[in-house]
């Protein structure tokens, strides 16, 4: 759905650059909310991981207004302000990816190990991996602990890293670049058009992207449920795994800016759920891919024992499992919605 379409007629009398700055104010707002409450966190870790969020997601969501937008935006600021909040979102990004990657290998080595139930919404053929069961267990726990070494270092080295950008001078030009936008956005001349004649063209021109990007990807393949084509390619060298996992991760990427170039008109609405659940199944995509690739990582370890390298190399097959059964469901939500874009 274009982001102009079944808007609320109030908003025909307003300018682009009305409707654009009231919802880049409202996202501001909301990063410096999470700031705060990062900062007063103090030792409290969950309520730290959930203001880190807030302010991951607020930063995106700014960001990929600006470059939606950047026809309507003083684009040297959009550009400036897009970049570093994409350095900032992705620093900050770090440390909470290598903690979920760890329980999620963690809990797949375990159930494949026979340590844990398999979950019953899985398929009733659990595929190759999951029959491995039995020799597995040999080698899971010393691979579990390789794991937890490698992935907890990354985790420490993430969290250093978040802590010093925080206390940098960059990170403190961008929050205050981002309290300026909370009440004054650059606007281009553009923005003094009626909304209605110039807002839903920049949309437009993310939608046509993420539809072209779609159309791209093997869905032909991806309609049949756990066809190995994401394991062959796992399988092979990690150039040929990333180069064939990329297309899909450009379309997450563009399905979140559509996603969010529709927020600047319905800024009150409810989000697309045939959106919102696509964007689901491109998540769990890409966190089984990265999952993937740390099982195989950890597999390269100098002098590691066989039934280690075994088990991680049975980890690795069952996320590629996931990534293929991720594409499946994509493929179901795509086409099921009829083009729902």
């Amino acid at each position: 759905m274009s982001p102009g379409r079944g808007t609320d007629r109030a908003a025909d009398r307003l300018t682009a650059g009305e409707i654009l700055a009231g919802y880049l104010h409202t996202r501001a707002g909301d990063f410096l909310r999470s700031l705060r409450l990062y900062s007063e966190s103090g030792s409290d870790t969950a309520a730290a991981e959930q203001a880190a969020a807030a302010l991951r997601g607020s930063a995106r969501r700014i960001g990929g207004s600006l470059h939606t937008f950047r026809p309507l935006l003083d684009p040297a600021w959009a550009d400036q302000l897009r970049t570093e909040l994409g350095w900032l979102s992705g620093t900050l990004a770090q440390e909470h990816a290598c903690t979920a990657r760890l329980h999620r290998l963690l809990t797949a080595l375990g159930r494949l190990s026979g340590a844990s139930t398999v979950p019953a919404a899985r398929t009733a053929d659990p595929g190759p991996a999951a029959r491995a069961a039995g020799p597995l267990t040999v080698g899971a726990s010393r691979a579990g602990a390789l794991l937890e070494r490698q992935l907890t270092l990354a985790r420490t080295r993430s969290h250093s890293a978040a802590l010093q950008a925080l206390g940098s001078s960059r990170f403190h030009a961008v929050a205050d670049a981002v309290a300026v936008l909370a009440s004054e956005a650059p606007l281009a001349p553009l923005a003094a058009a009626p909304a209605v004649e110039v807002l839903a063209g920049p949309g437009e021109v993310t939608e046509r992207q993420l539809l072209d990007a779609v159309s791209a990807l093997p869905l032909a393949r991806a309609a049949h449920p756990y066809n190995a084509e994401a394991l062959v390619h796992g399988l092979a060298t990690a150039s040929e795994g990333e180069a064939q996992d990329a297309p899909w991760h450009q379309v997450r990427q563009l399905l979140r800016l559509h996603r969010y170039a529709q927020e600047v008109w319905c800024a009150a609405g409810a989000p697309d759920p045939v959106l919102a659940a696509a964007g689901r199944t491109l998540d769990r995509h890409r966190d089984a891919a990265e999952a993937a690739a740390a099982a195989a990582n950890a597999a390269r370890t100098p002098r590691i024992a066989p039934a280690t390298a075994y088990a991680l190399g049975v980890l690795h097959a069952d996320q590629r499992h996931e990534v293929e059964a991720s594409r499946f469901a994509f493929q179901q939500v795509w086409q099921g919605a009829g083009a729902a874009v």
